[in-house]
């Protein structure tokens, strides 16, 4: 899809040189609205943010209730210096709107026009309605998941990897004991006992946490990746050396047929890699456990099938798969003081640089992320995949 420009030719042609003009910081007004809690516990800001920000001169505007499944009360955000509002409405008609899941329709009808909205984009459950009821409000995005650092990683995604990484062995612990069907195993390096075994696929951020949990467990660990190159990574950033195999059908089965819990942390660019058949996973222990943290990605174990926090585990072969997306969201204030401070430097930014338009020209990570300036579609990836016109920032921002 080819971009196209909103500018004539006569304004595309080469103008005179202009000097830089220092940039009047800006004070934000920001807008914290509280999540549906039955799909999202999280929250933007901790207190703590909200305390910095307040310090700086800007407004933040706290939806009542907003951190409550986080353990963030509305009185602890009072004592920062926040506003506390019972209407939602109210919070959305802030210049500046901050969630962590990307608003409903319901709630982009709440939105101001020409409003920035700061969010994740979801987009493998996202809808194109949702673009286009943003674009017909003239709505500036940026997407959490598409910020990158100087150094081309995602933070936002990295943080929540380590936190998934390192749950799906917490998570795994309680699906082995006996008091959810497990085998009773118990992780630990106890004397005469035979350590638990695990199998992780992926060496990326969340599969090298995981190895990580597991080994401080005192698991037995082994791991598969399709690139070498990450695999040495991991092993070299180990203090005990660990089996890694690339992901070769025969290492595969055999280590399945041994393992005690299986995790999946493969991921694709769109969708994750089928590495474990179903075949495979018939001859697993009975009891053992899989838990396959691509499966927002379509999985990749092919027994995989999407369950939610409510109903986490299904059964197969004998073998207890828990299949739940967004892993982070089950230890909420965890992954909200993650997610804030994230947040918390990219706002005093935007406020320092004089509005997001200046910080947007000096920042290429934060420019990576916006998706959406004043209406119109700015991220090539999203257009091609819901089928939809752009234009490439660079004309829109000089």
């Amino acid at each position: 899809m080819n971009p196209t420009s909103p500018f004539s030719i006569e304004e595309l042609k080469t103008q005179e040189e202009r000097l830089e003009i220092l940039s009047k910081k800006e004070d934000l007004s920001i807008g914290v609205p509280k999540e549906d809690p039955a799909f999202e516990k999280r929250v933007c800001l901790t207190p703590d943010a909200v305390s910095a920000l307040i310090a700086n001169n800007h407004k933040v505007l706290v939806e009542s209730g907003a951190g409550n499944a986080s353990s963030f009360t509305d009185e602890d955000y009072i004592k920062a210096g926040a506003l506390v509002t019972k209407f939602k409405k109210e919070v959305f008609e802030c210049p500046l709107v901050l969630k962590v899941s990307p608003p409903s329709l319901l709630e982009i009808e709440l939105i101001k026009p020409n409003s920035v909205l700061i969010s994740a984009i979801q987009k493998k459950t996202q809808q194109k309605a949702y673009f286009t009821a943003l674009e017909a409000k003239k709505i500036t995005a940026i997407g959490f998941e598409l910020i990158t650092d100087r150094d081309g990683s995602f933070p936002v995604l990295k943080s929540l990897s380590q936190i998934g990484g390192t749950a799906a062995v917490h998570i795994a612990a309680e699906l082995m004991s006996s008091s959810h069907n497990g085998k009773g195993l118990l992780f630990g390096n106890m004397s005469g006992i035979p350590p638990v075994e695990v199998v992780v696929f992926g060496a990326g951020t969340a599969g090298s946490y995981a190895v990580k949990s597991a080994l401080n467990f005192g698991a037995s660990v082994k791991v598969f990746d399709a690139s070498v190159s990450r695999l040495r990574t991991l092993q070299n950033s180990l203090n005990v050396p660990i089996f890694t195999s690339t992901l070769q059908p025969k290492n595969i089965l055999k280590a399945l047929r041994r393992c005690d819990v299986a995790i999946g942390a493969q991921m694709g660019k769109n969708h994750s890699p089928i590495i474990v058949q179903e075949s495979m996973v018939s001859h697993m222990k009975k009891g053992a456990v899989i838990i396959d943290m691509s499966i927002d990605q379509g999985g990749c174990f092919e027994t995989s099938e999407l369950t939610t926090h409510q109903k986490p585990t299904i059964e197969k072969f004998g073998v207890i798969h828990y299949c739940v997306p967004n892993i982070p969201a089950r230890y909420p204030k965890t992954a909200s003081v993650s997610i804030s401070n994230i947040c918390l430097p990219y706002l005093l930014q935007i406020a320092e640089k004089g509005g997001l338009e200046n910080a947007l020209r000096y920042d290429n990570g934060l420019r990576n992320g916006l998706y959406l300036y004043r209406g119109i579609l700015t991220n090539a990836a999203l257009a091609e995949w819901y089928e939809l016109p752009f234009n490439d920032i660079n004309f829109l921002i000089f």
